[in-house]
């Protein structure tokens, strides 16, 4: 699912670097999504190795046409990792929409991302995020912790609704969710590379079960030759 490219903070960055704004911001922001579709094919062959002059050729613009919309290759990559969050997002909230209650669907964010590590079409993606994301996070901090908002922002209204319904207690409904999403962070990186020692979703539901407890909730308990397995051995990185 690709999400509206005037929404989106990087393509509105790029827009503005242009000198030509105020006469082609709608054309500025499509050269910006075209640079960008370029780059995301390239992470998925190649990771971040690619040059610019590379980039440019698949993206069939000129180098000066890329400068105008990103300052180098770090910005292009942030670009890249805030659009690939914003998507999973608007995709994870599209899916949760035919989910009963609060707490299925918060189960269904929080589970989704570490599940789909077994899926070995985004091990590319995945690495790649993680060995750029904390990178780029010391260049760009404020723009990493708004486009890691967005998951934060799904995680939100699902526990406040669970609350009003009795099915949770946190000690802060918005700081349990940024907890939440730091968590869920910390272990998709860290399985991106890492050998699993179970399943994806074993490792998922074993993140929920921690995080249902932690804000206050109860679960039925897992089915005795589960319960064992479904703890990763190695501690979160």
């Amino acid at each position: 699912m690709t999400s509206s490219s005037s929404e989106e903070a990087w393509a509105e960055r790029a827009a503005a670097r242009s000198p030509v704004v105020q006469r082609s911001r709608s054309r500025s922001i499509q050269q910006a999504t075209q640079i960008v579709d370029a780059a995301i094919l390239l992470v998925d062959e190649k990771g971040s190795s690619f040059t610019i002059q590379e980039l440019a050729g698949n993206a069939r613009v000129a180098l000066q046409t890329f400068y105008r919309h990103f300052s180098g290759k770090d910005e292009l990559l942030l670009a890249v990792i805030e659009r690939t969050i914003a998507e999973n997002c608007a995709d994870f909230a599209q899916l949760a929409r035919q989910l009963p209650d609060p707490l299925s669907r918060l189960r269904f964010y929080i589970t989704a991302a570490v599940s789909s590590l077994d899926d070995d079409a985004i091990g590319a993606r995945s690495r790649f995020i993680t060995a750029e994301h904390y990178r780029l996070h010391q260049i760009f901090p404020d723009a990493l912790i708004e486009a890691n908002r967005r998951f934060t922002d799904l995680l939100i209204p699902e526990i406040t609704e669970a609350v009003e319904a009795g099915q949770l207690a946190p000690t802060d409904v918005e700081g349990d969710a940024w907890y939440v999403t730091e968590l869920v962070m910390a272990t998709f990186h860290h399985y991106a590379f890492a050998t699993k020692d179970v399943p994806a979703n074993q490792l998922a539901d074993s993140l929920w079960r921690f995080c249902l407890a932690a804000m206050g909730g109860t679960a039925a308990p897992a089915p005795p030759s589960r319960r064992a397995s479904a703890s990763p051995k190695k501690k979160l990185g």
